[in-house]
């Protein structure tokens, strides 16, 4: 038995792009922005940036759309996928946090949490299978973009 649990805090790169596989199945796609700050051997401050695909399915997805903006700062639960297509005639590869919950960080009465397995206050998101997912076979864009 394995886990594969993803979780991070970052700055969303550019407006999230949602399309309809199906008239009812929403998907939201977007970057995550993480960067982690360290001083080298000769005490300089360092800062990195990783970027992270995030995807988001049906109502989760629906939310998604509706709050999340360029430059939001989000808490994201979920799991890693890697999936690949063909693009003339070359085989590529991507790597891709598929989301279950989110959480809108920064001012507070701009915060909400919205999960798939929710019970309270949150939004209800149904399940989702692989199946679904294979239905959307179109990549998502790189960003050169800074997500501030």
């Amino acid at each position: 038995m394995g886990v594969n649990k993803v979780i991070l805090v970052g700055n969303v790169g550019k407006d999230p792009s949602v399309q309809y596989i199906k008239e009812d199945v929403p998907v939201a796609r977007f970057s995550l922005a993480t960067s982690e700050t360290y001083r080298d051997k000769h005490g300089e401050k360092n800062t990195t940036t990783e970027w992270h695909n995030l995807v988001v399915w049906r109502g989760l997805a629906k939310t998604v759309e509706q709050y999340v903006k360029k430059g939001s700062q989000l808490y994201v639960e979920g799991k890693l996928t890697t999936r690949s297509y063909e693009k003339d005639g070359v085989t590529k590869y991507i790597t891709e946090v598929v989301v279950s919950n989110i959480q809108m960080l920064g001012r507070p009465q701009d915060s909400a949490s919205y999960t798939k397995e929710s019970n309270t206050q949150q939004e209800q998101v149904n399940d989702f299978s692989n199946s679904e997912e294979d239905l959307y076979s179109g990549e998502l864009q790189e960003t050169d973009d800074l997500p501030f």
